[in-house]
């Protein structure tokens, strides 16, 4: 489940900002949003793709 999340918010990325995969992947797997979604007990990896990356461009605003 938490690969194809990881897929799909890539995939976003590279689609909104016109970036690489290796930029979005690079991006992704060192946010906070990633770390949540790693950790089972934060129960992310339940909720879909598109909330996930929600949290992620928050994130990425807030910086």
């Amino acid at each position: 489940m938490i690969e194809y999340t990881t897929q799909e918010v890539v995939g976003y990325l590279i689609e909104d900002n016109a970036i690489t995969i290796e930029q979005a992947m690079e991006q992704f797997y060192l946010s906070d949003t990633f770390e949540k979604l790693s950790d089972v007990e934060t129960g992310l990896y339940l909720e879909g793709s598109t909330y996930v990356y929600e949290l992620l461009k928050r994130e990425i605003q807030n910086m």
